[in-house]
């Protein structure tokens, strides 16, 4: 296949990739809308400061997420894109970036479905932010299947031990998680020991979700999803109680 058609299936697999984007950003916007933005009763307290809302960091994530999916469909229509998916040029099969494609939206499926509302953020996000730089950097189909199966397990114990958001609170499901992020990491330092690049891994996976975290609650006062969970609630009992009071005092 020579440039030129390289860059027309390109542009036509934009083109539907562009539409799915859209389509999800609508519907978690459309979900986002339903958590209360200017006043209404939020956890039996009423209010009316926007900036407070739980619905903020959503919106901009998702906001952003539909302008940016706007922008590549129009890029796609302009270059040609969309009538060559409208002609089938961009549907051509593909095993290995079908199989790419798969595991990264079963991963993303359970960490959005099965983690996110019952395990402590930080531990899940650390286990997914290891599991797509390991199994995706390099382009290894066995890491990817690899690193897939610790995401989706965490995933699946998570909705399957505790479906009743009553049950929520409970740990089990944060130290599983946990002991599957600290197996994964430990291969991951395995691994690095031929490739360098690595390393930086677990630093990125620990760093990363915990001062999105800390932002969100301390700093944007937002709501942040398991607050209860296994790490955030020692770290929110240690900044009210330990660190808050020694600039406060």
């Amino acid at each position: 296949m020579d440039t030129a058609s390289n860059t027309t299936v390109l542009r036509a697999r934009d083109f539907w990739a562009s539409l799915v984007l859209i389509a999800l950003s609508l519907f978690f916007l459309w979900k986002t809308s339903a958590i209360p933005l200017w006043g209404g009763n939020r956890a039996g307290v009423s209010g009316t400061d926007w900036y407070n809302s739980a619905a903020i960091v959503p919106l901009f994530i998702f906001g952003g997420m539909l302008v940016l999916s706007i922008v590549l469909l129009v890029i796609s229509v302009r270059s040609g894109g969309a009538q060559a998916a409208l002609s089938a040029a961009g549907i051509g099969w593909d095993r290995a970036e079908a199989f790419r494609f798969s595991t990264i939206g079963l991963m993303l499926l359970a960490y959005v479905a099965g983690l996110v509302p019952r395990v402590d953020f930080i531990l899940c996000s650390g286990l997914l932010i290891t599991a797509l730089i390991y199994g995706y950097y390099g382009g290894h189909a066995r890491r990817a299947f690899i690193a897939c199966i610790f995401v989706v397990a965490a995933g699946l114990f998570a909705f399957a031990a505790y479906p009743a958001q009553s049950q929520w609170n409970a740990h089990g499901d944060d130290w599983v998680t946990l002991v599957l992020w600290a197996a994964l990491t430990l291969l991951v330092l395995q691994t690095s020991r031929s490739e360098r690049g690595l390393r930086v891994i677990p630093v990125i996976a620990v760093l990363t979700p915990t001062i999105l975290v800390c932002a969100m609650a301390f700093g944007f006062r937002q709501n942040v999803p398991a607050r209860g969970g296994l790490s955030f609630k020692q770290i929110e009992y240690h900044y009210y109680v330990t660190l808050r009071p020694l600039w406060k005092d």
